[in-house]
Parts: structure tokens; sequence; C-alpha cells
């Protein structure tokens, strides 16, 4: 007989199969919005002219590098390759996200304009798969030399690389679009 408390341990099993869950989840979602911003609606022309109207300049530029992030870190979140790199990629795009576009909105994302909590929940996520590693059904769980880039050390790679690339990124690239002065009130 069976009992109750096997099922309620976390085996080395169910523990890999939960960080490939994690790992399969964020990596689906990367792949799509890099393929969509490069082939969807308004091609990678109309990406380059959405980050331009978030002061994000050369837009092309930024469309690409976007593009491109968000499909290699789905790659590699699919590998389970150079995980926290690939995390690293998440936080760097959702964190660029949520600083030009999504922080004003509100924390909802119903709100116009898009508000947080999809961009914050992502980042997290990756901080996560960054410190935890990708399990053992991945490359990195079978590469005795990668087998080190997690826990504290995966942590702090996923959050300088993503963090650091996010800033550097701004600090070179965005120019806030000016908000118009209020009109002086008529009596």
């Amino acid at each position: 007989m069976t009992h109750l408390s096997t099922f309620a341990s976390i085996t080395v099993g169910s523990e890999n199969f939960g960080l490939l869950i994690l790992r399969l989840m964020v990596a689906v979602v990367f792949l799509a919005h890099g393929i969509n911003h490069i082939y969807g609606g308004g091609k990678i022309a109309g990406t380059a002219r959405w980050f331009e109207s978030l002061g994000m300049r050369p837009g092309i530029l930024h469309a690409w590098t976007a593009s491109l992030t968000e499909v290699g870190a789905g790659v590699l979140l699919v590998l389970g390759l150079l995980t926290p790199i690939a995390a690293a990629g998440v936080v760097g795009v959702m964190l660029v996200a949520f600083i030009t576009n999504h922080f004003k909105n509100g924390f909802f994302i119903f709100r116009p304009g898009e508000g947080y909590e999809y961009v914050l929940t992502l980042t997290v996520v990756a901080l996560a798969i960054g410190t935890l590693g990708p399990g053992n059904w991945s490359v990195d769980g079978h590469v005795s030399a990668l087998q080190h880039l997690w826990g504290w050390t995966g942590l702090l790679l996923t959050a300088l690389l993503g963090g650091g690339g996010c800033a550097l990124l701004l600090l070179a690239y965005w120019r806030p679009p000016k908000k118009e002065p209020a009109a002086p009130a008529t009596e």
C-alpha cells in the first residue's frame, strides 16, 4: 500500500519536472513575443516605431535587440543551456519594458496602457530560474562545467547581467518623450 506521504514529498523527478515546466512556460512566452515582434502585425518596422514612441532611439536597433534577445533567451531556456544568462535576457528585456512603458500605468495589466504585473512576474520568475537552475532535464544538468552556474552564483549572474544590461541600454539610448507643458488656465 502506498502511503499518502509518498505523494506529498518532493522527489528529484518532481523537482526536475517543476523546473522544466517553469523554463518551458517562460521560453514559450519569450519565443512568441520575439517572433511576433519580427513577423507579426507591423513586423520589425512596426516594432521599431513602437520603440521610438517610447523614446528608445534608434527604434530599429532596439526592435532587433529586444526581439533577438527574446528569441535567444527562449531557445536557451528550452534547452536549459546557460540558464542564468538566458534568465538574464528575460530580466533585462522585462526591466526595460517595466521602466519605459508599464510602471507609469500602475500595477494591473488591464489598465489603459497595461500595468506592470505581467512584466514584474516574468522578471521575478526569471530571477528564480537563474537561482534554482534548469534541473537535470537540461543541457546544463549534464555538463559538469555548467552545473556551478546556479544557486547564489546564478542569482548574481541573472541579476547583474539582466539589470546591468537594462541600465546600460537605458542610459545610452532612452530619451523619454517630453510631456507638453499644461496650457495656462483661462478665465
